[in-house]
């Protein structure tokens, strides 16, 4: 335990991949009954080391963090707001690669149990190759990955290596998805479905929650697969309203945000520490 933390209560044995259950369906459901929503906080691997990462994933995980997002740093991002690209610049920067990232995953194993999922474009696993990258990243124990810039349709060799390996792809629903497409993606999306919640980049503020909401509700009727709401969720007020409707909220930007503050690892962490405390307190019922 960190110095100068509460205990908590201890975290229910998640089940290995190899298992009939992923960790992240195991996750989803004992949040279920216990009437809690997931709190999915996405940092970038590597920013500003991945040593760094290692460090605020344990800090995360000690505040209540349900599932761990690690993106993956690409020179072209084409869903990232500024924050973020700031943040694949200096994890470049520092050398962190695919490979090196999947190295930090297998070390986190040592310490964790908690689901850890990638968020990468497609063109890094492309040169890494499909078949090494699923292999590697089961063996590291990494759980899911989401792969923005890759529809479903054509995703059919990657599915098939990730399921083969009880590796959970994720694939993102938009706000002008026709319900047609909804329906196809949620059918397809394992581990949970990503519902970007606006029309636009990562850390533009979310307004219409009624909106999103809606068609939470509408991507239910085709699966039931857990749903999980990220892009514009920065604050505990935003992440409890979200929680109302959602299974899981997804906060990216203002974790990425406290990483780049000034202080040292240390100090950074704390700060995440009690960032995700707060809005861990806000998944939880009243």
């Amino acid at each position: 335990m960190i110095p100068g933390t509460a205990a908590r209560a201890p975290r229910p044995p998640t089940p290995s991949p190899r298992g009939n259950v992923s960790r992240l369906a195991s996750t989803f459901a004992h949040l279920a009954v216990q009437h809690e929503k997931a709190l999915i906080a996405y940092i970038m691997a590597g920013d500003p080391s991945l040593e760094d990462t290692e460090s605020y994933v344990l800090q995360l995980a000690d505040a209540g963090a349900d599932i761990i997002e690690l993106g993956v740093p690409f020179s072209d991002p084409i869903a990232e707001g500024p924050v973020i690209q700031q943040a694949a610049g200096r994890a470049l920067r520092s050398g962190t690669t695919l490979k090196k990232i999947l190295a930090t995953v297998t070390a986190l194993r040592a310490r964790t149990q908690l689901p850890l999922v990638l968020m990468t474009y497609y063109n890094t696993i492309l040169q890494y190759g499909e078949v090494a990258f699923c292999a590697d990243a089961r063996q590291a124990g990494l759980d899911g990955v989401i792969v923005p810039d890759l529809p479903p349709d054509e995703a059919v060799s990657l599915r098939a290596l990730a399921q083969e390996g009880g590796l959970d792809v994720i694939f993102l629903v938009a706000p002008t998805s026709p319900a047609k497409r909804q329906a196809s993606i949620a059918r397809l999306s394992r581990g949970f479905i990503y519902y970007v919640s606006l029309t636009g980049i990562t850390g533009a503020k979310l307004t219409d929650k009624v909106d999103v909401e809606k068609k939470v509700r509408e991507i239910r009727r085709y699966s039931k697969t857990p749903v999980a709401v990220g892009f514009g969720i920065t604050t505990p007020e935003d992440t409890r309203q979200v929680a109302s409707f959602a299974d899981g909220v997804i906060v990216g930007t203002a974790l990425v945000k406290i990483i780049a503050s000034d202080g040292d690892r240390a100090a950074i962490g704390e700060r995440l520490r009690s960032f995700a405390h707060s809005l861990k307190a806000a998944t939880r019922p009243v």
